[in-house]
């Protein structure tokens, strides 16, 4: 079938190329024909997240330019996890690890195609390591990785004081021998991963050289950073989950929305399919008017449709609008504008007791701090309930303006809003 013989160089302007075996003899492959490449994800959690979103998305444009792809979810190796820095993995038991699998891969099977020419195949490790033999795997993967080598790893280096099993230290022979299974059974040529997976991807790469004689690549996407070096993919309530029962489409759409201006450019280049024009066009605008947020916008509707879809997106947008005064808050999901208001910030009251009156739900919320200062914004014009101006400080409100029949949303003055669970 026919390729794109400008992946690699979209590729490079996206900045999705970190590391590189050798990137002339790829080049040379991936313009000859589909080449058949795989990426893998272990599942160490029930759900995806940011930095794997990275590697799924990946995948979609070597697909899309024509090639071959197998989505490898590590039903062995999430058994042990790769090791970490800070210490020795907790490790989960089968039933976990088969559940979360199940999971990991219904999340990954949406980005990619399995009909056509260059169709996906998913793939778990599982199926060719548990059967195999202690003495089959230290003579025919062992015996192929010098001790010296694997202790040189930055991550293994870094844990020596600390300690670390030999059941982590041998983490990669596992993924080497992924990528070996792959290239045998199946012609796979292509691995890539995240940077700080070079070392596994060129040890799966040399694995194949030892024991086939093989030639075969790999490439590693940066670890993406904020402005100030940190890390991305985390927020204050932990890591930025993919699956919607872990962090809501919501709080997803709203991270987007926040990023840094300097950053804008780069995660629209990694996380969007759009062309190169069109990201240029937003980073001038971010640039010229930072203020419109033309960049951040588009950012989070592109990749919040990715992964929640278009229709969920259109809801969030309509509930941002709303909770700012511009749209019918009666309008919107329960669901959808629960999660927005609990991101924002919420209080809750017992719908047996009551619905309290404005100037209460003013404190309760915190939108004032006494029930004088409650008034005093009612009878300057500033307090709304549900996006319409209160009047009068005695309104106690209606079982008929609980949206949804659980909340009420109120604000204070433009920008400042907070939202009412009745229980």
């Amino acid at each position: 079938m026919s390729v794109d013989p400008h992946l690699l160089d979209d590729l490079e302007w996206r900045g999705l190329i970190a590391h590189s075996t050798d990137l002339d003899a790829l080049r040379d492959e991936l313009s000859a024909g589909s080449v058949k490449f795989y990426v893998g994800f272990d599942p160490t959690a029930p759900s995806l997240h940011m930095g794997h979103l990275v590697q799924i998305l990946t995948a979609r444009r070597l697909q899309l330019a024509g090639h071959t792809p197998y989505a490898l979810v590590g039903g062995a190796t999430g058994s042990i996890g790769d090791p970490k820095e800070s210490g020795e993995r907790v490790m989960n038991s089968l039933e976990t690890v088969a559940e979360w699998v199940q999971r990991v891969r219904a999340q990954i099977e949406p980005f990619l195609s399995f009909e056509g020419e260059n169709a996906a195949t998913m793939v778990n490790n599982y199926d060719w390591t548990a059967s195999m033999s202690v003495i089959d795997f230290l003579r025919d993967v062992g015996k192929h990785f010098p001790v010296n080598r694997m202790l040189a790893r930055e991550v293994v280096k870094s844990r020596l004081e600390s300690g670390i099993s030999f059941t982590e230290f041998s983490y990669v022979l596992l993924q080497s021998m992924d990528f070996l299974n792959l290239y045998r059974d199946h012609g796979v040529k292509l691995q890539f991963g995240g940077s700080d997976q070079w070392g596994n991807l060129t040890a799966g790469v040399e694995l194949i050289r030892r024991t086939n004689g093989g030639k075969a690549h790999a490439i590693a996407t940066p670890l993406l950073t904020k402005s100030d070096g940190t890390k991305y993919g985390k927020t204050e309530g932990g890591a930025l989950w993919l699956d919607p029962e872990l962090m809501s489409p919501y709080a997803f759409y709203q991270f987007w929305l926040n990023v840094e201006d300097e950053k804008v450019g780069e995660l629209l280049r990694v996380f969007t399919f759009l062309s190169r024009e069109e990201i240029e066009e937003l980073e001038a605008q971010t640039a010229e008017k930072p203020f419109l947020r033309a960049g951040q916008k588009t950012l989070a509707e592109q990749v919040t449709t990715l992964v929640h879809g278009a229709e969920e997106t259109e809801r969030i947008k309509a509930a941002s609008a709303a909770l700012f005064g511009g749209g019918d808050m009666h309008s919107l999901s329960a669901d959808t504008l629960g999660a927005a208001l609990r991101e924002a910030g919420s209080a809750s009251f017992a719908k047996a007791d009551g619905i309290p009156d404005i100037v209460a739900l003013l404190v309760l919320t915190g939108l004032a701090s006494s029930n004088g200062e409650a008034r005093r914004t009612i009878k300057e014009g500033g307090a709304y309930l549900n996006n319409q101006r209160v009047e009068d400080p005695e309104l106690v409100p209606a079982e008929s303006d609980l949206i949804g029949g659980s909340w009420l949303v109120l604000r204070r003055g433009k920008k400042k809003f907070a939202g009412v669970e009745a229980r």
